[in-house]
Order: structure tokens, then C-alpha cells, then sequence
């Protein structure tokens, strides 16, 4: 037996009495936070490249391509909604695996759902069985993809897209392992864009549902794949992740141990390995940031060596800022907060933030636990000697209800939402979700 067998397994045979409250609280709660984030970064136009592909590329009348109120085929839909929910940085992460879950496993579930028809329970279960898949295919290879510069997300959301086509579309065993074969040469998603500022992260997740759908796809028409895809001698362990991996874990307790319970919600829309350093940083507040002579903060080494290089002092673009602690720990102690507008071209050239940023120094201190799940702790010292202290053991995470209210521009839009969510009917979901996307001068 292989990973990508017992996975698919597990996977198709699930069935909604097997999930417990919790995790289907869980599961409706992601789902819930990463269709907001689709909608604010809709409305802000930030991922506009992806929606006009997406619109040109067409196809069969398959899926609704959100915000533009048009159906599109599946793959097409997918690669738009993947981008969406990413594009601000502010959509879920599971620490252990350090990967965005929701943004590889709500664009399959919307398009090929959509074109499936669906029903609510089904749904449910797909979106689980994708959430545990790709939590555990990073999880068992914690911060290795990173260090190889690949970003995980894509990495192994190929497999878990893969995964919620073929059970969507009742595939069988065989030839869902076929699918996640064939996804695994999709496998990728490079981390270059941290050396120039530039935005092909938000595309990740997007081009992973496209590559997992066309994998489901190609595996139902005939074609085959490696059944040892995952911990294979040229599997993606090996390839992708200099064989890092504890491949058993990926299978290990399935059914019993839910990750989809362990994924947690961003407060901010920034890089999660900074998550910490801000949690620490608010508890300083208030202060007077011109009174401020130097800051120093502790982070895991493995979160320093992606957001604390020098070069990310002085952010060149919104994604270098969104990965530079020092600048964005810099504007939470100027403006007592981070948000969208954080990350705002006008924001970004405050020449205040920017003198601040270079007065922060980081101290590397290693912890037993990974990177985004570690502790981190603020010093600020005044120019009158006196010194503001915070800590935290790890990233709280943020509150649903007034993080949907600010992406969805208020509390009832959010209530929409909630409920056709909690209902799961998806065109019924997927028809609230378009129209509180589309910006109100184009509707």
C-alpha cells in the first residue's frame, strides 16, 4: 500500500456521521473566513489578472467565475477562486504543515461542486477530506518545502484539489490515486517572488485547484499516475523536500486526529510567521511612536530567515512589506494596528514607518516547535529610558464575526454569508458569495 492508496481510501470512503461537531464546525468556520477573503480582495480588484484569464479562458458553462457573474468551465473557475481567497494574504494557515488550506480546498468545492450539483452533506465531506489531506502532506514535512524555496501551499495543495475533484466527481480508488499521481507533477509554486517584492504567491493556490481538477480529470479519461507520488524515491518528498518527511504521518490516525480542528484564522494580512511578533507588539499599546529610541524582537529562526532579511527593512512593493516584520511590526506601533489598508501603496512610503523599521533588531531564538506555531517577545525602549515589554507563546489567531464584518463591509453581509454557508445549498452560497463580490458600480 502507498500514501496516495490509503489517502484515497480513507478519503471516499468518509461519509458526513463519520465527522464530529467540532470538525464540522471547523470545516464550515474555513470555509466561512475564506469566502470573505475572496470577497475583500474581489472588491479591491487585486487579483484582477486571474478573474480576466480566467473569463477568457471560458469553456462549458460549468462554475460560476466569482465577481464577473458569468460560469466558466470548472478548471477556469478554480484557478480565479484559488487566487481570490489568497490574494491578500489574510486567508487561514494550519502551523504545522505551514499552508493555506482553505485556498486550495474552496475553489475546487465551488467549481466542481457547482458542476457536479453537489448536495450539502457531500460537500461537507469533500471539503474535509481536502483539509486533512493537504495539513497532512505539509505536516509531515514541516517548513522542509520552505527551505527548498517552495512554498508549501502549492506544493501539496495540487494533491488535496486533486483529492476533493475526484471524490466530487465518484471517482473510484484506483483511479483517484491515479489523480493524485498525475497532480504530483504539478507540484511547485516557487518562492523567488521574496527576492523582488513581486505577487505570483497569490496565484498558488489558484493554479493548484486548476492542476488538481485537470489532474481528477485526466485520471477519469484514462490516464495514470504514480502510486507512490507522495514518499516514492522521486516522490515529492524526495524531490521537493530533500526527503524531510515522516510520510507515515500523512495517513497516521485518520479519523481520529482531525487537522482540519487545528487550522487557525489570521488577524493579520501578512506573512503568519510574523503573526507572533505582532501579538506581542499590541500588548505595548498605546504608546507615542516618536518616543520610541529602539525595538527589539525575538523570532524562530525559520520565520527570520523569510521575514527579517535585510532587504524587507525598506518594502519595495505591498508583498515585501506584507513579508518584512520589521516594517509591519513598525506601522502596528505606529498606527496601533494592522489591516488591509496597512499594505496600501500610500501607507507603504510613510517616510515615519520606514525610519522606525530600521530601528527594530531581531534576535534568532530557537524553539523545539515549528516556526509559525512558536513564541515570540517585544522590547520597546523610549528615549526616556524606560522599557515596554510584551509576550506571546504563540499567534492567538483571530476572532471570525468581526473579521468577516470588515471584509464583507459589515455585520449583515456577514450574516448573508454565515447562513448560506451553515446551509451549504452551493448555488444558493455561490450566488450570495458573486454578489457581495461584484463592486457595487459594476452590478
Amino acid at each position: 500500500m502507498t500514501v496516495s492508496s490509503d489517502l484515497a481510501a480513507w478519503a471516499l470512503g468518509l461519509r458526513r456521521a463519520d465527522l464530529p461537531d467540532e470538525v464540522a464546525a471547523a470545516a464550515r468556520r474555513h470555509l466561512l473566513d475564506g469566502l470573505g477573503t475572496a470577497v475583500a480582495a474581489a472588491r479591491r480588484g487585486v487579483a484582477e489578472p486571474a478573474l480576466t484569464v480566467a473569463a477568457g479562458l471560458g469553456g462549458p458553462a460549468e462554475s460560476t467565475l466569482l465577481a464577473r457573474g458569468v460560469r466558466v468551465s470548472a478548471p477556469a473557475a478554480a484557478l480565479a477562486t484559488g487566487t481570490l481567497v489568497h490574494a491578500l494574504d489574510f486567508d487561514d494557515t494550519h502551523a504545522g504543515g505551514l499552508v493555506h488550506a482553505t485556498a486550495v480546498v474552496l475553489p475546487t468545492l465551488l467549481a466542481v461542486g457547482e458542476q457536479v450539483g453537489a448536495g450539502a452533506d457531500e460537500a461537507l465531506v469533500a471539503a474535509v477530506a481536502g483539509f486533512e489531506a493537504v495539513c497532512r502532506i505539509a505536516g509531515a514535512a514541516p517548513h522542509a518545502f520552505h527551505h527548498r524555496g517552495l512554498h508549501a501551499t502549492m506544493a501539496c495543495g495540487v494533491f488535496s484539489s486533486a483529492l476533493v475533484a475526484a471524490r466530487l466527481m465518484e471517482l473510484d480508488r484506483a483511479t483517484t490515486v491515479d489523480a493524485l499521481g498525475i497532480a504530483g507533477s504539478s507540484a511547485g509554486g516557487l518562492l523567488e517572488f521574496l527576492a523582488t517584492g513581486s505577487s505570483t504567491k497569490q496565484l498558488h493556490p489558484g493554479l493548484a485547484s486548476h492542476a488538481g481538477i485537470l489532474a481528477a480529470r485526466l485520471a477519469a479519461a484514462g490516464a495514470d499516475g504514480p502510486a507512490s507520488v507522495v514518499e516514492g524515491e522521486r516522490g515529492v518528498y524526495a524531490a521537493l523536500a530533500d526527503g524531510h518527511a515522516d510520510a507515515a504521518l500523512v495517513t497516521a490516525d485518520l479519523g481520529l486526529r482531525w487537522e482540519t480542528t487545528r487550522i487557525t484564522l489570521k488577524p493579520y494580512p501578512a506573512c503568519q510567521l510574523m503573526h507572533a511578533a505582532l501579538d506581542a507588539g499590541r500588548q505595548v499599546l498605546p504608546l507615542d511612536p516618536a518616543t520610541i529610541r529602539e525595538v527589539a524582537v525575538e523570532v524562530h529562526p525559520d520565520s527570520a530567515a523569510i521575514v527579517c532579511t535585510p532587504d524587507k527593512v525598506d518594502p519595495r512593493t505591498a508583498y515585501d512589506a506584507k513579508f518584512s516584520l520589521p516594517w509591519s511590526l513598525a506601522a502596528l506601533l505606529t498606527d496601533g494596528e494592522v489591516t488591509v489598508d496597512t499594505y496600501a501603496p500610500d501607507s507603504l512610503a510613510r517616510p515615519d514607518v520606514r525610519a522606525l523599521a530600521a530601528r527594530v533588531r531581531v534576535t534568532e531564538v530557537p524553539d523545539a516547535r515549528v516556526a509559525a506555531d512558536a513564541p515570540s517577545r517585544v522590547v520597546v525602549e523610549l528615549g526616556d529610558g524606560r522599557t515596554l515589554h510584551g509576550q506571546v507563546d504563540r499567534s492567538a489567531g483571530a476572532a471570525l464575526d468581526a473579521k468577516l464584518a470588515g471584509n464583507l463591509g459589515g455585520p449583515a453581509a456577514a450574516a448573508e454569508l454565515a447562513a448560506a454557508v451553515d446551509a451549504l445549498d452551493l448555488p444558493a452560497l455561490i450566488a450570495v458569495a458573486d454578489r457581495l463580490a461584484t463592486p457595487e458600480e459594476t452590478r
